[in-house]
């Protein structure tokens, strides 16, 4: 989900620009900052935004350029003529000396009703200046995200093989620990030196290892993988999807681990739970 994306639209002389960064977050965290004059567009931005990309922590920057100067301050003429007349008929009157111009302009400024502040209403033509720039973002930060999707859609797949290699060398060793525990149980009861019913002691030893038998978890493993490729292939947004998968194979090799009772087969996996760590980690960076 990580990217960045720029648009540009122009709107007479004036040229936005918004910019779009994007991390991983399991929901929309979405900052929008832009300048206050165009406030009117930032329902319209997030409405945007929050279609195109769905998840993660994305900030949004918006900003213009202007070729011409403007400003919201405006001199009243009339006002400012008024006062300097004023001030100039009052000093001869009272008899005082020449007033410096430069002076004499300070002091009118500072009088009220003088400089005034005019807020400028921003256009139609202007907000769709943005949201056209907004959507040009969201585009080039969409087309990034796709091409760091397939390489780590890749990357899973990967992970998904090397899992279905480990749990099938884990076969020959699974078919080997039944005699080896069937030996150490006999060497067991022989050291305790006491006589044992042999028919009931081989209904207990096939009872002990029923339990320790872990065909349904390889089943189920097999299934899991063959359901995360489907949905790596097929789904459009399959990141939510791949981590409950991913979920449900922890849960059968972690079941593997506890049966397994034989330290080749708990090599194993091990393997693999590292492979499903590696998996758990990329996934998140998936929409």
């Amino acid at each position: 989900m990580t990217g960045f994306g720029k648009g540009e639209a122009t709107c007479g002389d004036k040229k936005f620009r918004v910019e779009l960064r994007s991390l991983n977050s399991k929901q929309l965290d979405l900052s929008v900052k832009l300048p206050s004059k165009y406030r009117a567009a930032e329902a319209e931005v997030r409405q945007i935004v929050t279609r195109e990309l769905q998840r993660g922590k994305v900030d949004c920057f918006i900003s213009f350029e202007a070729s011409t100067v403007e400003t919201s301050a405006h001199v009243n003429r009339d006002a400012f003529k008024a006062y300097v007349n004023e001030l100039r008929s009052v000093s001869k009157e009272c008899r005082m000396n020449v007033i410096d111009d430069a002076a004499l302009m300070q002091a009118v400024l500072r009088m009220p009703d003088v400089v005034t502040s005019e807020e400028q209403e921003v256009s139609d033509a202007e907000i769709a200046a943005i949201v056209e720039a907004a959507k040009i973002a969201c585009a080039q930060l969409d087309a990034f995200r796709q091409q760091e999707g397939a390489i780590l859609i890749a990357d899973l797949l990967n992970r998904i093989a090397l899992i279905e290699q480990y749990r099938h060398e884990v076969e020959p060793f699974e078919m080997a620990r039944v005699d080896v525990i069937k030996s150490r149980i006999r060497e067991n009861i022989e050291k305790l030196q006491i006589e044992v019913d042999n028919n009931r002691l081989e209904q207990e030893m096939i009872f002990y290892i029923e339990k320790l038998d872990i065909t349904e978890e390889k089943v189920r493993l097999d299934n899991h993988c063959r359901y995360f490729r489907e949905v790596a292939a097929e789904e459009e947004a399959p990141g939510r999807k791949l981590g409950f998968i991913a979920q449900e194979l922890g849960r059968e090799i972690n079941t593997m681990g506890s049966k397994s009772n034989e330290a080749n087969m708990q090599r194993l996996v091990v393997k693999m739970k590292d492979e499903l760590e590696k998996i758990k980690e990329q996934v998140l960076n998936i929409l």
